[in-house]
């Protein structure tokens, strides 16, 4: 099956710290870029003409926070139409969100961990497709990291496996994530990676994370990407095929050059999958 993605490449997120450093850098250092729509849709002034300076200049896709998929709430109909006017706006090119949920009653400002069962399976896959009929277009869901499993009644595996069919929707497959609950729950990272259906992914997250202990990671996206993260990426190219990357970095920022770095060794290894499949 041929793999279509919405973006190429290897991209960064766009955050306000960033941008006015970013205005400078050289075409084809990036390749796209992506935003939460929340921390975006009712911007205007020198903030919002800014930021659709961005928008002219690369691809874009929308990383949501607050769509809350496993919430017990209702599922908040007039935010994913304004989502979608924001999306046709700016000429976004796909919409993701997490596989999570971030409300009870009111935000709760955290992603917190829906339980590995059949019924929420089907729960969440009910409303990724009411967000899809609103949109007109297939919602991503992203894996996420999270720190407790209640409820579990199936592996994190076959949860993600069965979402996607349930709601057929698209996969943000985040290998940071993966790393970081196969360390801190059990697993082999690897085997997650593999177990994902290829033809559902759209791209990748990649991101830092701090070791608070030995047995416990924490995805803070405020560090650099560590080495057993890289080796992770890698092979996710190798069995799925060369997938978009984005770098993840949410707050103390390196030097520009330093990030630039990063996103050139996301490229990096997608030029040496690409190789590595031409000489099978």
């Amino acid at each position: 099956m041929t793999m279509t993605f919405p973006v190429q490449g290897a991209g960064l997120g766009l955050r306000r710290g960033l941008m006015e450093a970013l205005t400078s850098v050289d075409d084809g250092r990036i390749d796209f870029m992506e935003v939460a729509p929340e921390n975006w849709m009712r911007i205007g002034g020198r903030l919002g003409k800014a930021f659709r300076a961005f928008t002219e200049r690369y691809d874009f896709l929308c990383h949501g926070l607050s769509l809350s998929l496993g919430s017990p709430d209702p599922l908040d109909e007039d935010f994913v139409r304004e989502v979608g006017r924001f999306l046709r706006q700016h000429n976004i090119k796909a919409y993701s969100e997490h596989l999570s949920y971030c409300s009870n009653d009111g935000h709760m400002y955290d992603l917190m961990p829906i339980p590995f069962t059949e019924q929420a399976v089907q729960y969440v896959a009910e409303r990724i497709q009411r967000v899809q009929d609103i949109l007109g277009q297939r919602l991503i869901i992203e894996n996420v990291s999270a720190y407790a499993e209640p409820g579990k009644e199936m592996s994190e595996v076959e949860f993600v496996s069965q979402v996607v069919k349930a709601a057929d929707c698209d996969l943000l497959l985040d290998v940071n994530n993966v790393y970081v609950n196969c360390r801190n729950h059990g697993g082999d990272a690897r085997d997650y990676i593999a177990a994902m259906p290829s033809e559902r992914i759209r791209y990748c997250h990649i991101a830092g994370h701090f070791d608070e202990a030995p047995d416990l990671l924490v995805d803070t996206h405020g560090m650099e990407v560590k080495d057993d993260v890289w080796q992770l990426l890698q092979f996710t190219y190798q069995h799925h095929g060369v997938i978009p990357t984005l770098l993840e970095r949410d707050f103390n920022f390196p030097a520009l050059e330093e990030l630039l770095a990063e996103v050139d060794l996301i490229r990096q290894h997608q030029q040496a999958a690409l190789v590595a499949e031409q000489a099978v």
